[in-house]
């Protein structure tokens, strides 16, 4: 009887493929987590060979949408409804009624604005919710923002004074460096009640004015101490 040829290169990979495994077994021959680790890898890729490319959209990072003008406490309610993370800074100004009594009022810091945390691929969710008119970037990507300075604004910002802050800014550029808003930069103001830093998201062109004791932030130019 004839033997069939033995096809040396499937030999070789087979001998390979048990060589790699035996590496990956204790010396009962139980699977050490490098070998469970490869195998899941190996059949994630053969049941969906595309997974790769797609689990970096899946990753959240913070965007802006623009929203219809005094819509933004509605949006958020309706983001938060489905349980799509949102951030919506705010901050108090008083108001006075035409019968003279006044009212604290709680209104957006950046009008027009706001933020949300997803993977890419939830951005429908985010505009089917009326009143969320586009995302801020091109149509066809949003510009991602910095995660960094909207997790610093979200967990610091209430805890200081602050307002809208719209007039061209030209001054010595600051980092904050105590604080909640602890590594933030911006352009620092002094007004009549002392100093203020003047925060710019680029990306949508808004600033944020918050009142600061000089203590708390050091000059972006070295051998320079800040005005008091």
């Amino acid at each position: 009887m004839v033997k069939p040829a033995i096809n040396r290169s499937y030999a070789a990979n087979a001998t390979q493929n048990f060589t790699d495994k035996k590496r990956y077994l204790s010396e009962r021959g139980e699977a050490l987590p490098q070998m469970i680790e490869m195998n899941a890898g190996m059949a994630t890729s053969a049941t969906n060979p595309d997974i790769a490319y797609w689990q970096s959209p899946q990753l959240p990072h913070w965007y802006a949408i623009c929203s219809t003008p005094r819509h933004e406490k509605r949006i958020h309610e309706y983001l938060a409804f489905r349980n799509i993370e949102c951030f919506l800074p705010l901050y108090r100004s008083v108001h006075r009624w035409k019968n003279g009594c006044k009212h604290v009022i709680e209104l957006p810091l950046f009008p027009g604005y706001l933020f949300v945390n997803i993977g890419l691929r939830e951005k429908v969710r985010v505009l089917e919710i009326p009143g969320v008119l586009s995302f801020v970037g091109t149509k066809a990507e949003p510009a991602r923002l910095s995660d960094f300075e909207i997790e610093t604004l979200r967990s610091g910002l209430h805890l200081k004074k602050c307002a809208p802050y719209s007039d061209l800014v030209v001054g010595e550029k600051v980092r904050i460096k105590a604080g909640s808003l602890t590594g933030l930069t911006g352009v620092l103001v002094r007004t009549c009640n002392g100093l203020r830093v003047v925060i710019t998201l680029e990306m949508i062109n808004q600033s944020v004015a918050v009142e600061l004791d000089a203590a708390d932030v050091e000059p972006l130019t070295p051998h320079r101490s800040v005005a008091r």
